[in-house]
């Protein structure tokens, strides 16, 4: 049986040298970071590793102390200060490859996740979010659970034993949100753009934030949507509440939506709860590419920062600066490349800066990530327009790509061009 302690006996398990991971998503174990925080000395050369997710995961373990360090997949806001003082360890993996690299760590001196109260045979839910927590739980030294009473026990979700678990935190707190808000109107614009492009029966992969919610919103008209990717959402469960989304056409996982964790307000929250037709599955089966190219009719959607005119896409750096990670946007794009009549989509503004700035352009910057390689590009959406590049010639490309700029750009984007493929011909 696990040990019952309050939040604050937390810093006395901590050492030097040690590794703990940390559950991120709708499943970090807050009351467990507050109480790390609110005792810094117990960090002191410990090395956190976690997968924060930008706009959930707010809070910095390598902030601690200025000896704890934080190897982790993405670099948000929160943590730009400890990327600043070298305290991060930044590796810019695909979320496949998040998962390949945490399989083949030695096993954790602590794991901090949160579960659900156990049932009748003992088993906790690991409920809303399941992250990378299935490939670390068998291996772990010790494991640490905030076991959070508004946390959901659901059907689809993995349970892990009471028994098994070496400490255990009780709580009642609300479950961390990220509300959508308002949606501008270009962003509805492209929403409705890409919405054009996925038809009844189509299987969906979706992120968070505005532009996906705009996409989403205007699907309410299809039917026999299916769902396999990184989250639901509210306007999932919109979508599926109207009648849109079933799943029942899917080539595998039929009439199940499969997904790793329920991200939003308490709308997905209290929706989630009781179903059987959800599936919460670990990051090496959403981003499992073969998994992904089996799935008939697979639209892959994502936003990112800017498109050059060969096809490469930023979805991670702005002016050199690394603002967020590659998540599994590759992951998604190559299992949609490999599927039959699949199709991925990469989705931004035309503009930036109030109209001043061109997000289509000639040549990503210096220091720009490659998120997405020319090679593996598909569709590129903007408010003005699809542009199909799957399979185009790097002419065909250019001009597909300044037909969806805004207008006030193209006729410099097409100069710009003229002289890079006299530069391409030698």
């Amino acid at each position: 049986m696990p040990q019952i302690v309050a939040a604050d006996h937390l810093p006395n398990l901590l050492a030097p040298g040690q590794s703990v991971f940390v559950q991120a998503s709708t499943g970090e174990p807050a009351e467990l970071l507050a109480a790390l925080a609110a005792a810094p000395e117990a960090s002191r050369g410990v090395h956190y590793v976690g997968c924060l997710v930008p706009g959930i995961n707010r809070t910095d373990p390598a902030a601690f102390h200025p000896e704890a360090r934080l190897t982790t997949f993405f670099v948000q806001a929160e943590l730009q200060a400890s990327f600043a003082a070298g305290r991060v360890r930044f590796l810019p993996l695909h979320y496949s490859g998040i998962s390949a690299y945490i399989k083949s760590l030695p096993p954790m001196d602590l794991a901090l996740i949160q579960v659900s109260p156990p049932d009748a045979e003992g088993m906790c839910s690991l409920g809303l979010s399941v992250d990378f927590v299935p490939m670390i739980f068998q291996a772990a030294k010790c494991i640490v659970a905030e076991v959070n009473r508004r946390m959901p026990a659901l059907p689809g979700s993995p349970r892990v034993p009471y028994d098994a678990l070496h400490y255990v935190v009780e709580c009642d707190r609300p479950l961390l949100e990220l509300p959508t808000g308002g949606l501008p109107d270009t962003v509805a614009t492209i929403g409705g753009r890409v919405a054009e492009l996925i038809g009844d029966g189509d299987t969906i992969q979706i992120g968070i934030g505005k532009l996906p919610a705009a996409i989403l919103s205007g699907l309410g008209d299809r039917r026999d949507l299916g769902l396999h990717g990184g989250m639901v959402t509210d306007e999932v469960a919109e979508l599926v509440d109207v009648g849109a989304l079933s799943g029942t056409r899917k080539s595998i996982d039929t009439g199940k939506m499969v997904c790793g964790a329920a991200i939003g307000t308490s709308r997905v929250f209290d929706w989630v709860v009781g179903r059987d037709d959800l599936l919460f599955r670990p990051a090496d089966y959403t981003h499992n590419v073969p998994v992904i190219a089996s799935i008939d009719n697979f639209v892959s959607i994502n936003s990112v920062l800017e498109v050059d005119l060969t096809g490469q896409a930023n979805a991670e750096t702005m002016a050199g600066r690394q603002i967020s990670g590659t998540g599994g946007l590759v992951d998604f794009v190559r299992g949609a490349r490999m599927a039959n009549n699949g199709r991925s989509i990469l989705a931004l503004s035309a503009t930036a800066a109030r109209g001043s700035i061109s997000r289509i352009v000639p040549q990503l910057p210096a220091g720009a990530a490659v998120s997405c390689p020319r090679a593996d590009i598909d569709y590129v959406v903007t408010e003005h327009g699809a542009a199909r590049l799957k399979d185009k010639s790097v002419d065909e490309r250019a001009e597909a790509l300044i037909a969806v700029a805004d207008p006030a750009f193209r006729d410099e984007l097409a100069s710009q061009w003229t002289e890079l493929r006299r530069q391409m011909a030698g």
